[in-house]
């Protein structure tokens, strides 16, 4: 049972032992490839990015490999990939050294996208890391100064799209208006010509409602007219007088009625008696 126990032990310690060589196998030669790519980085970019790629493959945390591998595609303008990189130092980073070195380089990176605000939460960042570095906290100085200005100018740009928003609208309600005085004008129009087309119709309405029509009324004239030429005068039937019979007959009514009374005034005349002046 001890024999078996001490076999045990040994062979935890052995591959404990080898895992441990291994470890150390994999670190060294990480930094190989790290150090083999600082070498190249100034001269052949595209060799230095293998090593530092072939020192992640074998040390996937080595801090080292991604933090210099950021630095080679900083220094060539890449920074989307640059800024990646250095995000996974960070995760990997085990001292405050490293943390600080890794936030540092990230506000660069961002002052270079024009992101101020953002760098100066990297800074600080840093600075909470590594409180006495004098590079970072002038950095850190002129991340502030950016960031105030890019503030003031989004105020500004803010402040104009605004005041362009506020012209457009303005015009646009000065459009609409012109165009409804139009409309009125134009309605105003048309009711006067309605109303003029309308008074010219009654105009030519008699007071029937009926509409007018002077030929009509011209041939209806030219009718009558034609009527009394043709239409003869009335003969006296037989048995009755004629209006110049009855007219005659008339006149000498009149002659034997005025000899009559003539000769009865001259009879009163005769019968009354003339008084002398009176006696008293």
């Amino acid at each position: 049972m001890k024999h078996t126990i001490l076999l045990l032990i040994t062979l935890i310690t052995s591959l404990a032992f080898a895992q441990e060589k291994e470890a150390l196998l994999a670190l060294k030669k990480a930094n190989n490839y790290v150090y083999e790519g600082n070498n190249l980085v100034e001269e052949d970019f595209v060799s230095a990015e293998m090593a530092y790629r072939k020192a992640l493959s074998n040390q996937p945390t080595s801090v080292a490999g991604v933090y210099n591998l950021g630095n080679s595609y900083y220094e060539k303008g890449n920074y989307e990939e640059a800024l990646y990189r250095h995000q996974q130092a960070i995760k990997n980073a085990t001292t405050k050294a490293e943390k600080h070195k890794a936030y540092h380089n990230i506000g660069n990176i961002l002052m270079k996208n024009k992101k101020c605000k953002e760098a100066v939460e990297s800074f600080k960042s840093a600075l909470r890391n590594n409180p006495n570095d004098d590079e970072t906290r002038y950095n850190l100085g002129l991340a502030k100064i950016c960031a105030e200005q890019q503030k003031d100018q989004n105020q500004d740009d803010e402040n104009k799209d605004n005041k362009d928003n506020q012209d457009q609208n303005k015009d646009q309600e000065n459009k609409d208006q012109e165009n409804k005085d139009k409309e009125g004008d134009n309605k105003d129009e048309n009711k006067d010509e309605g109303e003029e087309d309308k008074k010219e119709g009654e105009d030519e309405k008699d007071k029937d409602g009926e509409p007018k029509d002077d030929n009509k009324k011209e041939d209806q004239g030219q009718g009558d007219k034609d009527e009394e030429k043709e239409q003869p005068k009335p003969k006296p039937q037989q048995g009755q007088l004629s209006p110049q019979q009855i007219k005659s007959l008339l006149e000498a009514m009149n002659n034997q009625e005025q000899k009559v009374q003539e000769k009865m005034n001259a009879e009163k005349q005769k019968g009354v008696k003339v008084k002398t002046e009176k006696d008293w």
